[in-house]
């Protein structure tokens, strides 16, 4: 096959940034910014319509995820578009998303995310900035494997109305007095395979936020691997493969909420090691 050669355990930065000279995509010397380069790339990869992306919904999903810098990201850019579809949305590659997320006084999403729990939710009101939509939405992880059902709202309720109120109740199959704990904003690029089943999100430009205190990973990619069923012969998961990127399991709702509320609110041993990893990817970038 084509990507073969490009995507043994092998491959290293340097061979793919032969690549980009070979491709002449190498924008270093043109001083570009990082969103300029980022667009610049992106107009290599083919278009897709939220319409045409309708094959590949995935609301039951397996999700893989992966880290790594935006420095990266322009550098494995490139050996993607050969393969996937970039989502355009109102003339963008990169739009805008914000997420404000919902738990109970006792953070019993997060505590049964930290605690491993294999029957666990999580709850959000997210708003697609250009297109101008909000969606209550319920992720629902189990065994392994993440369901979302979402409905459409009118906008960023703090407390919630009691239609969607109701929607979230038998989602959740319990009564929960649920509070707003986090906001979250980033950008996103989401690539659509030609051939599989698949959908690869990029996120980026990552904010959290509540109450006046707000942390920042703007140096942080975290990509998310949606797929009907884990697939490791993926292109972008052979891709990681070859540059030793390795899955890890630490959602943006958790790590946001350890930034915001800290120690003093919340307990994450377990999440130490993965946080530790995340914010160093972020400070060696900077």
């Amino acid at each position: 096959m084509k990507h073969e050669k490009l995507f043994n355990e092998e491959t290293s930065i340097p061979d793919i940034r032969h690549l980009l000279w070979e491709r002449k995509t190498n924008f270093v010397n043109f001083g570009l910014t990082f969103m300029n380069l980022i667009h610049e790339l992106l107009q290599s990869f083919s278009p897709i319509s939220l319409q045409e992306m309708e094959r590949v919904k995935l609301m039951n999903r397996v999700d893989t995820k992966f880290a790594f810098t935006l420095t990266e990201l322009n550098t494995l850019l490139p050996s993607l578009s050969d393969f996937y579809h970039v989502l355009k949305v109102e003339e963008t590659t990169t739009p805008h998303y914000e997420s404000l997320y919902f738990d109970d006084e006792r953070f019993s999403f997060f505590k049964d995310h930290h605690n491993s729990k294999g029957n666990r939710f999580k709850v959000r009101i997210r708003k697609y900035v250009e297109s101008n939509l909000f969606f209550l939405e319920v992720k629902h992880k189990m065994k392994g494997r993440t369901d979302k059902k979402r409905i459409v709202t009118d906008q960023f309720n703090e407390v919630l109305p009691e239609s969607d109120l109701a929607f979230v109740q038998k989602e959740l199959q319990a009564n929960k007095n649920l509070v707003p704990t986090m906001w979250n904003s980033f950008q996103r690029i989401t690539l659509v395979s030609k051939t599989e089943n698949e959908r690869l999100t990029l996120d980026f430009n990552i904010l959290f936020e509540k109450d006046g205190v707000k942390k920042s990973f703007n140096q942080l990619v975290i990509a998310e691997l949606k797929q009907e069923d884990l697939n490791r012969n993926s292109v972008f998961y052979q891709l990681m493969k070859g540059q030793r990127i390795r899955p890890y399991r630490l959602s943006k709702y958790c790590l946001g909420s350890v930034e915001i509320y800290g120690e003093e609110k919340l307990k994450f041993n377990r999440f130490k090691k993965k946080l530790l990893y995340l914010k160093k990817i972020n400070h060696d970038a900077i």
